[in-house]
C-alpha cells in the first residue's frame, strides 16, 4: 500500500462527503420507525428477563453500546458475542429473554448457526438487518430495517453508514424504552453513581456539610471581631449567629463585612447582632446537595446554614463544598 502525498482540501473534501452521506442515511431512518418499531418496543417492555444483543465483527461493537445504553436507561441488557455463544455463552439466553440480533448483510454465519436453539428455547428475536430479504430478517419475530444506499466509505466497503443508522435505530428503541417505563434522573444517577450526574443527583446536603466544631458560629452577644477570628479559623468565608438555645437568628459573611466598613461600624466594638444579615436562608440536611445549589444560585448567595426542624444550626457549607463534591 503507498501513501499518496496529503492535501488539506481534499482531506476536508472527503471528510464533509462521510458526513453528508452519513447524515443522509440516517435521515432515511425516520421512514423505519413504523408498527414493527412499535411492536419491537411492546415486546421488549414485556420482556421477563434481560435483552440480549448479538452481532459480529462492527455490528457487535455497535451492539454492545446498545446493549450498554439500554442498560443505563431502564432495560436490563447485555452483550453476547455470537461466536462465543456457539462455544457456551448461549446459556446466558433464557426463554424469558428477547435476542436482538444485528447483521447489515442479514447472512452472517455465527448468528445464523444459533437462530435454530433460540427458536427450539422460544427466544423472541428482533432483528436489526440491510436486507429485509436476508434469512435474519425472514427468520426473527420482528424485523427493524436498517439499510442505506451507500457506506460512506468511498470504496464502498467498510461498514460506515450502515454502522451509524444502526446505532441509531439502537438509540431510538432505548429511548422509547425509557420513557415508556416512566425512568427518570433519579433512576439514571443510580445507575451511574461514578459519573457527575449521580454525584448531582444522590448527594445529600448531610454528606458534604461541616458539622460538629467545623461549624463557624458565634453568639449573638459576641463582637464583630470576635466572628471575624471565628470566620478565619474556619474559613468558609461566614459565620451563623445563635441565641443561648443554639437556634439561627442570621449569618455574617465577608459580603456582610465590606457593608459594615462602608457604614464606619468599629469592627473592635460593634455588636454582632448588630450587622448581621437576620433572617437568612437556611437549608435541611435531608435536601439534595443539588436543591442547596439552586436556592444558592437563585438568591446569589455563596453559603449557607444547615437548620433542623427547630431551625437550630446543625451544620454548614458553601459554594466550594458543592464544588468539591462534582455537584456543581
Amino acid at each position: 500500500m503507498q501513501s499518496k502525498q496529503i492535501h488539506p482540501e481534499q482531506i476536508k473534501k472527503l471528510g464533509l462527503a462521510v458526513i453528508d452521506t452519513e447524515l443522509s442515511a440516517v435521515d432515511a431512518l425516520r421512514a423505519q420507525i413504523d408498527d414493527n418499531f412499535v411492536s419491537a418496543c411492546k415486546l421488549m417492555l414485556g420482556c421477563e428477563g434481560r435483552v440480549v444483543v448479538i452481532g459480529m465483527g462492527k455490528s457487535g461493537h455497535i451492539g454492545n453500546k446498545i446493549a450498554a445504553t439500554m442498560a443505563s436507561t431502564g432495560t436490563p441488557a447485555f452483550f453476547v458475542h455470537p461466536g462465543e455463544a456457539s462455544h457456551g455463552d448461549l446459556g446466558m439466553i433464557t426463554p424469558k429473554d428477547v435476542v436482538i440480533a444485528l447483521s447489515n448483510s442479514g447472512e452472517t454465519g455465527e448468528i445464523l448457526t444459533i437462530i435454530p436453539i433460540l427458536k427450539r428455547l422460544s427466544v423472541p428475536m428482533i432483528s436489526i438487518t440491510g436486507n429485509r430479504s436476508s434469512t435474519l430478517s425472514t427468520e426473527a419475530d420482528i424485523n427493524l430495517h436498517a439499510g442505506v444506499e451507500k457506506e460512506a466509505c468511498p470504496l464502498g466497503l467498510a461498514p460506515t453508514s450502515s454502522t451509524t443508522v444502526a446505532l441509531v435505530l439502537g438509540d431510538a428503541l432505548a429511548v422509547a424504552l425509557l420513557d415508556a417505563r416512566g425512568f427518570t434522573e433519579e433512576d439514571f444517577a443510580l445507575s451511574h453513581p461514578g459519573g457527575s450526574l449521580g454525584r448531582r443527583l444522590l448527594l445529600h446536603v448531610k454528606d458534604i456539610m461541616h458539622t460538629g466544631e467545623q461549624i463557624p458560629q458565634v453568639h449573638e452577644n459576641d463582637t464583630l471581631r470576635d466572628a471575624l477570628l471565628v470566620m478565619t479559623e474556619k474559613g468558609l468565608g461566614m459565620t451563623g449567629i445563635v441565641d443561648d438555645n443554639q437556634k439561627v437568628l442570621g449569618i455574617y459573611t465577608d459580603g456582610d463585612l465590606r457593608r459594615t466598613l462602608d457604614k464606619n461600624f468599629d469592627v473592635h466594638k460593634a455588636i454582632i447582632k448588630d450587622v448581621m444579615t437576620a433572617n437568612c436562608k437556611t437549608t435541611r440536611e435531608h435536601l439534595l446537595a443539588a436543591e442547596a445549589l439552586t436556592e444558592m444560585q437563585q438568591n446569589k448567595i455563596n453559603a449557607m446554614l444547615v437548620v433542623d426542624e427547630n431551625d437550630k444550626l446543625i451544620g454548614a457549607l458553601n459554594m466550594h463544598d458543592l464544588l468539591r463534591a462534582g455537584v456543581v
